[in-house]
């Protein structure tokens, strides 16, 4: 993983980059992750310089992501949140924690944080399931009550000029 530029940034938005990074990291079968807000913009990614690139794949050292790109994950991880809110609406349900798909090539896992945004993961589909949900779960009682509006405009700037 290409760390990603954090000058300029205020604490706690280097304090989150930080965390999603140590979840690529340190949490076994992970590819990538990424955070996207209520409204579908990708705040965060684990691979940020990569953010449209598509030819290069794994043997280019990239992360081996949907088609190898950060916005390719957070349009998934932004269409599966919408999808589960509308039928958990449905079936009154109430909110939606988390979502597993569990495919024959890898997994994507989806959980929301408090202000609405969603933390989505990309892994190998024999990852121990129970450890990325773990690891998500402490991303998320980290990051939830330091997403503020403010923040979160901070962190779409800091990705609109990653591309």
């Amino acid at each position: 993983m290409t760390a990603p530029s954090t000058f300029g940034l205020s604490t706690e938005a280097r304090n989150l980059h930080w965390l999603l990074s140590n979840l690529v990291e340190e949490v076994p079968g992970v590819h990538s992750v990424t955070v996207v807000s209520s409204d579908g913009l990708m705040l965060l990614s684990s691979d940020p310089g990569h953010l449209t690139a598509k030819a290069a794949g794994p043997a280019a050292g990239m992360p081996d992501g949907p088609k190898g790109s950060s916005a390719d994950l957070a349009t998934i991880v932004s269409g599966i949140g919408s999808l589960t809110v509308g039928a958990a609406k449905l079936m009154d349900g109430g909110g939606v924690k988390q979502t597993m798909v569990a495919m024959d090539e890898g997994s994507v896992f989806v959980m929301s944080i408090s202000d609405g945004s969603l933390l989505g993961v990309h892994a190998t589909p024999d990852c121990d399931m129970s450890v990325v949900a773990y690891h998500m779960a402490l991303f998320v009682g980290r990051a939830g009550h330091v997403l503020t509006p403010e923040l979160r405009s901070e962190l779409r700037k800091s990705m609109e000029s990653a591309l």
